[in-house]
């Protein structure tokens, strides 16, 4: 056995290194994504107010992202399987960028401007156009991004993979309460929104010079394009968009994200104001704790991905080594029940950041249950449809924690509820495909029979 796993790691490090080239690149796309969508949320008490906002209001803001990442997430899978990796994810980052860049417009909205006769402020109808534009838009990310891990790894890779590119998520969300603090206060709010959504346009330029498919790559060896093609190969059958509803496969990631999902955007948008209202922390104080919070999902993200991969090439089946691990992680989730109850900064800072982490390895599982089930040239369809199941349960956590903020002014029952989501979430997709089964399709030979 020792033997062996050493020839794989062996093969595996000399065959080449390209696709982790790749997984670079989706890394860094990854990081402008969670940089752009999370400039609100740490600009969120000071915008509040400046504007004049209350919890509802803002809730209304990231209930208009919501819900046009749900649309962005379901039509940029179906796009991208049409398009190809390249030009559909190009597209996706050029219009991100313009949106995030657009928030800066609200400058122009005068404060007491309200909308007609519904009373509504005006920046509340010009913020909520800009991050629905920016929703729709960064729906693409993750589709595109698990479509390329699934044509340039391995299954064995996979987790690992996706890992990587995920953490860029935490980078990102790590970056933004460094820069977004320090280009606000040097050159105002708008400043942050336009300087971040530029970064978009660096991206895009080596993304077009260095991506192409694993067969139309200039720069792959003939030996890594077998490694990376050692997997069975796909089933040869037409597989329409209509059906993929039919199969639990499908289902098991749109659970899994519909239950998840939420929880992520709970301690994006909502965790920079929990630690001003509840810690009283202002703009300059606020960045340790999230840098904090965001390191440590960074190790999640990355750790939850190898240690899946690791126990199938120590001989584990897929279906066990994806599922120990969402279990360990779902475990790691509970203790955040605790998080707004106790008194010491940084005390809640470890237990949201160690939930925070544990949320990241599951979704690198979660994710690559797809590519372990699904063939390649469905994986962002599925991913779409499972990333819109997530953005509509976004949809709810967002007026939920308007309201209960609204009315309660605590955030217990939001801990609470992140705090079980995960055990249950599990539950469901075990009871869904006990034994992780790949899809079955009738090929056309067959059918012919």
């Amino acid at each position: 056995m020792t033997d062996d796993l050493t020839r794989q790691k062996t093969t595996a490090l000399s065959v080449g290194w390209s696709r982790w080239g790749i997984c670079a690149l989706l890394f860094f796309a990854t990081t402008l994504n969670y940089i752009d969508r999370q400039v609100i949320g740490i600009l969120k008490p000071d915008l509040a107010k400046h504007f004049g906002w209350n919890e509802i209001d803002y809730s209304n803001i990231i209930f208009a992202f919501q819900i046009a990442y749900a649309f962005g997430y379901a039509g940029a899978g179906r796009l991208i399987d049409r398009l190809g990796v390249k030009l559909g994810y190009a597209l996706a980052v050029l219009v991100w960028s313009l949106a995030a860049m657009a928030h800066a417009l609200n400058w122009y909205i005068p404060v007491e401007a309200k909308f007609w006769i519904t009373m509504i402020p005006a920046t509340v109808l010009g913020f909520s156009a800009a991050r629905f534009a920016l929703g729709l838009a960064e729906g693409g990310c993750f589709p595109a991004s698990v479509k390329s891990v699934s044509e340039w790894f391995p299954q064995k890779e996979r987790a690992l993979a996706f890992g990587i590119f995920n953490a860029g998520s935490n980078v990102g969300a790590l970056a933004a309460p460094l820069l977004v603090p320090w280009l606000t206060i040097r050159y105002g709010w708008p400043a942050a929104f336009i300087v971040t959504g530029a970064l978009g346009f660096a991206w895009l330029v080596f993304w077009q010079l260095y991506y192409q498919s694993p067969e139309k790559h200039p720069r792959l060896s003939s030996a890594e394009l077998a490694y990376i093609r050692s997997d069975p190969p796909d089933p040869v059958v037409k597989i329409p968009w209509s059906s993929l509803l039919r199969y639990r496969q499908t289902w098991v990631f749109v659970v899994g994200m519909f239950l998840s999902s939420p929880i992520w955007w709970f301690y994006l948008y909502w965790i920079p104001d929990f630690l001003n209202k509840r810690h009283g922390l202002n703009l300059i104080q606020i960045g340790p704790p999230l840098v904090t919070i965001y390191l440590m999902t960074d190790v999640g993200s990355v750790a939850g991905g190898w240690f899946s991969s690791w126990l199938i090439k120590r001989g584990w089946t897929v279906n066990a080594a994806r599922k120990t691990a969402m279990l360990v992680c779902a475990l790691c989730v509970v203790p955040v029940f605790a998080a707004s109850s106790v008194s010491n900064l940084w005390t809640a800072t470890l237990l949201v950041g160690l939930a925070a982490s544990a949320h990241q390895g599951f979704s690198a599982n979660l994710f690559t249950l797809v590519s372990d089930t699904a063939p390649r040239k469905v994986v962002s369809s599925i991913v779409g449809i499972g990333g819109m199941a997530g953005a509509i349960g976004g949809m709810f956590i967002a007026k939920l924690a308007g309201y209960v903020l609204e009315w309660t002014g605590e955030y217990r029952i939001l801990f609470i509820i992140a705090a079980s989501v995960y055990l249950v979430n599990l539950f469901i997709i075990h009871m869904i495909n006990p034994r992780l089964k790949p899809m079955e399709f009738v090929t056309p030979e067959a059918a012919k029979t």
